[in-house]
């Protein structure tokens, strides 16, 4: 387990100080000057599957997932990203950066036709809380601007994790919702 206590990203349950945020469900987020924010909605379903925000030219996408309460799962979600990215045709090299164990990965890319259009970088961070893991995609210029890729550790450092009381089995998506009061594209259900 890590010092989520002080380093973030931070705990619900164990924030003494009550600051601003936006509620996405599982997944808080500090408002800040520049930060754009969506959500990743499941075709089909309609249900927000990741929280993605863009700052300082790069986006983070976050996830927040079940885990136990004895155990941290992030070398696992870390394993099936890489499997996952090496079944695709990419390429994957395990690290560790300023966050911890991450995974350094090129994504290949199609085009409309289906064929290999290059590829594009992506770094995977992830964070064992209690009873949760919180997993970030990392892309733009955080892969290359050392500026960029501090601002964006610091904004996944910043991020509160909701678990919930609801049991759910290790490696299941945590809930995530649309803010109260958000404007939802046509055809989409809070």
């Amino acid at each position: 387990m890590n010092d989520y206590s002080t380093l973030g990203p931070f705990d619900s349950e164990q924030l003494d100080d009550v600051r601003p945020y936006i509620d996405f469900g599982s997944i808080r987020v500090e408002p800040k000057a520049d930060l754009s924010i969506s959500v990743d909605v499941e075709d089909g379903t309609s249900r927000v599957v990741a929280v993605t925000l863009e700052y300082s030219n790069s986006k983070l996408q976050l996830m927040a997932f079940a885990a136990p309460k004895t155990e941290g799962i992030w070398s696992d979600i870390r394993s099936a990203v890489a499997q996952n990215i090496l079944a695709q045709g990419g390429e994957v090299e395990e690290g560790f950066g300023a966050i911890g164990a991450e995974l350094l990965a090129k994504l290949p890319l199609v085009d409309d036709q289906g064929r290999a259009a290059g590829h594009r970088l992506a770094r995977f961070v992830g964070f064992d809380g209690p009873r949760w893991c919180l997993r970030g995609t990392i892309g733009g210029a955080a892969m290359t601007d050392p500026k960029a890729a501090a601002d964006i550790n610091d904004l996944f450092r910043s991020v509160i994790v909701h678990r919930g009381e609801t049991p759910l089995p290790p490696g299941e998506a945590l809930p995530l919702s649309v803010p109260a009061g958000s404007v939802l594209p046509p055809g989409m259900k809070a």
